[in-house]
C-alpha cells in the first residue's frame, strides 16, 4: 500500500489518475495515450516542484518515509554473498544492529547497518532501529576484526537515536557509545560512513567516524530529533517543525557546515519511490570513495582525526582577550 505525506497529495491524485486511465485504456480497448502522456509530463513537473522546494519539516518526514529504503534493501541490492555476525561476546545480539561480511562490486568488506524494520513485528524486533548498549559492542567487535583482517568498513546510518531505556542505561548505554567513537578513531583501514534516513545523535555517531561521511539527498543528521528539541527548548513537542528549522539537519545544511562530504542524489521524489535506482546511485558513490580511499597513501586514523578535529573551525568566533 502506497503512503503518502499531506504534501505529497497532489502527487498522489495524478498518479491515481493515470493509473485509472490505464486500467480503463485496458478494460474498453480504448487509447488514452495522450491523455496519459500529458498527465506524466505534468506528474514529473509537479514532482521536481515539489522536491525541490521541501521545507526542513517536510525533508524529516520523508527521511523517516515509510517505504524508503533501509538497510537491508540496501544490502540486498549492492551486497554479495553477506554472512551476518552476531552478538556481542558479552550479553546478546542486538538486532537495531546489523553487521557482517560481504563483497560490495567484488571488494571483500565489513558492514555495520543500523535496520528500523518494517511491519509491528519486525519494528519490535529492531528496535525501532535504536540500538542497545550490546549493539555497539557487536559493531565495535567487528570493526576491530576487520581492522585485523584489513577490510574496508562501510556503515549505513538509520535511527532516531541510542535506546533511551533503563535497561540500556544500566548496562552502560553512554559508556558502549563513547567506546565505539574512540575505537573508530583508531581503526587502520578505510571507513565510509552513509546517513541513508535518520541521523540522530550519538546512536548515529558512534557508528559514523569515518574518512568519509556522506548523505543521501533527503535524509537528515542532527544531535537530536525535532520533536525532542521542542521538548526542551520550548516544552512542547508540537513545535517540532519549528525545531527542524532551527536545527539545521538537512543534507545541504549539513554540508555547509562541513560535517559531511558529499550528498548522494536520489531519484526524484525521493528513494522511496524507486528502490533499485536508489541502490545503485548510492553504490556508485560508495564504489568512488572506495577507490579514493584505497589508492591514496593515507595515514587513515591520523586523516580521520584531523577530519572531526577540523569540523566547524571556520565558524568559531575567537573571543577577546
Amino acid at each position: 500500500m502506497e503512503a503518502y505525506y499531506e504534501f505529497e497529495r497532489p502527487i498522489a491524485n495524478l498518479e491515481k489518475k493515470i493509473t485509472d486511465l490505464r486500467s480503463m485504456a485496458q478494460q474498453e480497448g480504448m487509447d488514452f495515450g495522450s491523455e496519459i502522456t500529458a498527465l506524466q509530463q505534468k506528474l514529473e513537473k509537479l514532482i521536481q516542484e515539489t522536491y525541490a522546494n521541501l521545507s526542513p519539516w517536510q525533508r524529516v518526514q520523508l527521511s523517516r518515509h515509510p517505504q524508503r529504503p533501509y538497510a537491508q534493501d540496501y544490502i540486498d541490492h549492492l551486497i554479495e554473498d553477506f554472512q551476518e555476525l552476531h552478538g556481542d561476546r558479552k550479553f546478546r545480539d542486538d538486532a537495531a544492529i546489523i553487521g557482517g561480511l560481504g563483497k560490495f562490486r567484488g571488494r571483500p568488506i565489513l558492514l555495520i547497518a543500523q535496520q528500523k524494520g518494517r511491519g509491528t513485528k519486525e519494528k519490535m524486533k529492531r528496535n525501532f532501529g535504536m540500538a542497545k548498549p550490546e549493539g555497539y559492542r557487536k559493531a565495535i567487535r567487528l570493526m576491530e576484526m576487520a581492522d585485523r583482517f584489513s577490510l574496508p568498513i562501510l556503515t549505513l546510518v538509520d535511527t532516531p537515536g541510542a535506546y533511551p531505556g533503563i535497561d540500556a542505561e544500566e548496562r552502560g548505554q553512554s559508556e558502549a557509545i563513547a567506546d565505539s567513537i574512540m575505537r573508530m578513531f583508531g581503526l587502520k583501514v578505510p571507513v565510509i560512513s552513509v546517513v541513508i534516513g535518520e541521523g540522530g545523535s550519538g546512536g548515529a555517531l558512534a557508528v559514523a567516524v569515518a574518512n568519509v561521511v556522506l548523505m543521501q539527498e533527503f535524509s537528515t543528521y542532527s544531535v537530536i530529533s525535532p520533536e525532542s528539541c521542542a521538548s526542551i527548548l520550548w516544552s512542547d513537542s508540537s513545535m517540532s517543525e519549528q525545531a527542524s528549522k532551527v536545527l539545521r539537519l538537512s543534507a545541504p545544511e549539513v554540508l555547509s557546515l562541513g560535517v559531511i562530504d558529499k550528498i548522494i542524489e536520489e531519484p526524484k521524489g525521493g528513494a522511496h519511490r524507486d528502490h533499485a535506482l536508489a541502490a545503485k546511485l548510492l553504490g556508485d558513490e560508495i564504489h568512488k570513495q572506495l577507490e579514493k580511499l584505497t589508492k591514496e597513501d593515507l595515514n587513515l586514523d591520523k586523516s580521520r582525526l584531523e577530519r572531526f578535529r577540523s569540523m566547524g573551525s571556520k565558524y568559531m568566533i575567537s573571543a577577546p582577550v
